[in-house]
């Protein structure tokens, strides 16, 4: 009597991720092709791309571009559904050059990353407290570029307008100016001077409304910050608005951090080979990362280089080696990443 073995064979499953349609892409478990399609970004659209992955059979990896941004919504999906996601870059211009572009085969080029292994990283995650802070943060970090916007906008009115405008307000602090322009009480009379005034108090209202949001989206953000990362409060230089920036830069799955070296990549602070010849040897900061996290770093040194005693002598120890206040910086940073790093793996633990 014969036996017959039947072996369950998987499908792998890549999304390239859009604004309005996700395309997505099938192959069997040698890589060959199975099909591709456009699927709309709905709730019904996600769940008609899995059933679409599963009419091929089982669904075993789905490798999805953009988990932190257009492909959330169907990573969530997925993630809910059971299964595996895993995040998958775009391709490089050598790749889309030697095989084209476009939306089915970047899809295909998804999935082929998924089931080579090539794409392992975990998926962003888009439902916890680093979302709740980065949704936040979103919003202060424009109310904070627009107060910004109408403070200098009311010091350009102020410098060409009327002398005693320009006597009155011309060395005045921004938030002093604020308040001193809202309470302007114009009476008609000149009317440049006049309308001047009219403008400068609107602005001054206007920073005004601004702060006070500021400081009301402060007062929400914080205690999400001493939830998720409450060690990280405790570095010197580190206060809640940077703790969140960085806080955002690690996600919400800190597994995907694999080592210090990575997240050290991910704030581009990792020095790496600037090139060759007569650049053999020396360095430069890798271009990619996170630039909100790499500001972030530089605050913090910024803030310990006036302050920090331990920081300042490194520097004067550094100075008499004959390094640049440049490399310095960059070697700061880079020990100040590693820092922020064990903190949030105590945070994790």
């Amino acid at each position: 009597m014969a036996l017959t073995i039947v072996e369950t064979l998987t499908v792998t499953g890549g999304v390239d991720t859009h604004a309005d349609a996700h395309v997505a892409a099938a192959l069997n478990h040698i890589g060959g092709l199975l099909g591709t399609k456009s699927f709309p970004t709905t709730p019904a659209g996600y769940a008609k791309l899995l059933a679409w992955l599963r009419g091929f059979g089982p669904v075993g990896l789905v490798g999805v571009e953009g988990t932190g941004s257009y492909g959330a919504g169907l990573t969530r999906h997925l993630t809910a559904a059971g299964v595996k996601v895993v995040e998958v870059d775009r391709s490089d211009r050598q790749a889309r050059y030697r095989s084209g572009k476009s939306d089915p085969l970047d899809a295909e080029g998804a999935a082929r990353a998924a089931l080579s292994g090539k794409a392992k990283g975990e998926p962003r995650g888009r439902d916890g407290t680093v979302e709740a802070i980065r949704a936040l943060m979103v919003a202060k970090r424009s109310a904070r570029g627009e107060r910004t916007r109408c403070v200098n906008q009311a010091r350009a009115l102020v410098v060409t307008g009327p002398d005693d405008i320009r006597t009155r307000f011309e060395h005045h602090a921004a938030n002093s100016l604020a308040v001193e322009l809202a309470a302007l009480r114009p009476r008609p009379g000149d009317q440049v001077g006049y309308a001047t005034r009219i403008a400068l108090r609107e602005l001054g209202r206007r920073a005004e409304y601004l702060a006070a949001q500021i400081d009301y989206l402060d007062g929400l953000l914080l205690p999400l910050v001493e939830l998720q990362a409450p060690s990280l409060l405790e570095m010197y230089g580190t206060g809640p608005h940077l703790a969140a920036i960085l806080i955002i830069a690690a996600g919400d799955h800190l597994d995907r951090l694999r080592s210090e070296a990575a997240w050290a990549h991910l704030c581009g602070v990792a020095p790496i080979p600037a090139g060759s010849g007569k650049t053999n040897g020396r360095l430069r900061l890798n271009p990619d990362g996170d630039r909100q996290a790499n500001h972030a770093l530089w605050r913090i040194v910024f803030s310990r280089l006036g302050n920090h005693q331990p920081t300042q002598v490194y520097v004067e120890r550094r100075l008499k080696e004959g390094k640049t206040k440049t490399e310095i910086m960059r070697c700061l940073k880079r020990y100040v990443a590693r820092e922020v790093y064990h903190h949030l793996l105590w945070t994790a633990a």
